[in-house]
């Protein structure tokens, strides 16, 4: 049934949305959703702040392959010993970054996004559209396809990678309509027994005047009201910025995972420093103090486990980033799938209300 499915959906006609072209006539299924990494990301890497003595390092090692491309003198031994020292100033980098430095990375331009992930893991990919009350929010992308061979629901915030599809995309941040799209397809994944992928990636819920009057914090509580509710499988993963109730709302799974340098919270740094403190230039302090980070959070019992990334960080391999997610989601699915919809329910449920009875205690 799911599969008939899925072909409905084929016959209808969908639009282009930031990268990734939606459509089902022969023309437009011929070009498939690419990944946006498909090359060397080493010449056009954007720095972090911290990362300067390594980007020193990385454009003297350009310098000498230029020179040696030139072919005026063989000095392939010296870019391999510039090169090792590169890999072990990674290492050593990012082995101790600070909670600042965390959510500097969270943010990077050149981590993969959601539309990246969809296209490297999910086939067939049908974009839904709508939550059947007011419109379409582009922040929010959801649809069916095929995950590693099965049927699934596939929704996730993308913020864009350029001005142009950012502006697009709202910078990943979902409206209301979003968050109602969401409710009505994870009811509509549970009634053909679909299991449920989720990818946070969003510094938060759009805080707009016309979202608030359309009830934004409603939605967004009824879409954590079914996320608790539905009896399939639901494995959300934290690629990037997991921010306030934006990111709970289609996060409250039976595995919460989340990229090693991602993060989640409740509020920004930023936002959090301004409002305790009268002081945005503390973001820093409210980074430490907000305990935003995968390790912390997998310390305090709120997520189910640490995604490892390449060493620097997703941005600097993407397709092993993807291929790490893809993994994870596949070991979780593969666990969950064994258990019945009502043992699924209740434990996720149970999970959740444990977490607010350690923090009460």
């Amino acid at each position: 049934m799911a599969a008939a499915l899925l072909a409905g959906f084929r016959r209808l006609r969908f639009v282009e949305t930031g990268h990734l072209l939606y459509g089902t006539d022969p023309a437009s299924r011929a070009r498939k959703p690419v990944c946006r990494f498909p090359f060397d990301l080493s010449i056009m890497l954007t720095f972090l702040e911290f990362e300067k003595p390594i980007a020193e390092l990385e454009s003297k090692i350009e310098e000498l392959r230029h020179l040696t491309h030139n072919g005026d003198i063989n000095i392939a031994e010296e870019v391999g010993k510039l090169q090792v020292k590169v890999d072990r100033l990674l290492r050593q980098t990012y082995a101790k970054l600070l909670p600042a430095q965390k959510v500097q990375v969270a943010r990077h331009p050149n981590r993969p996004h959601f539309t990246d992930y969809v296209a490297a893991l999910v086939e067939d990919f049908t974009p839904l559209a709508g939550d059947r009350g007011f419109g379409e929010d582009r922040a929010l992308i959801c649809g069916l396809g095929r995950f590693r061979g099965h049927s699934a629901l596939i929704l996730g915030q993308e913020k864009g990678h350029d001005t142009e599809t950012r502006v697009y995309h709202n910078f990943g941040m979902a409206k209301p309509e979003g968050y109602r799209k969401v409710q009505r397809l994870m009811f509509l994944a549970e009634r053909f027994n679909l299991p449920v992928i989720t990818l946070v990636d969003t510094a938060g819920a759009y805080p707009g005047v016309g979202a608030e009057q359309r009830g934004q914090a409603e939605a967004i509580a009824r879409a954590i009201e079914v996320c608790l509710k539905i009896k399939v499988p639901l494995v959300s993963v934290v690629i990037g910025e997991g921010g306030s109730g934006g990111a709970i709302a289609i996060a409250a799974g039976d595995r919460v995972l989340m990229l090693e340098h991602s993060i989640y919270s409740v509020i920004s740094p930023e936002g959090c420093a301004s409002i305790l403190w009268r002081n945005g230039a503390l973001a820093s302090e409210a980074a430490i103090a907000l305990r935003l980070t995968a390790q912390d959070l997998r310390e305090l019992a709120v997520i189910d486990g640490v995604i490892p990334e390449p060493i620097g960080g997703a941005h600097r391999d993407p397709q092993a980033a993807i291929r790490a997610v893809g993994d994870a989601i596949e070991a979780a699915l593969t666990e969950l799938r064994t258990e019945s919809g009502a043992v699924l329910r209740t434990r996720r449920r149970e999970k959740f209300l444990a977490m607010g009875q350690q923090g009460l205690s």
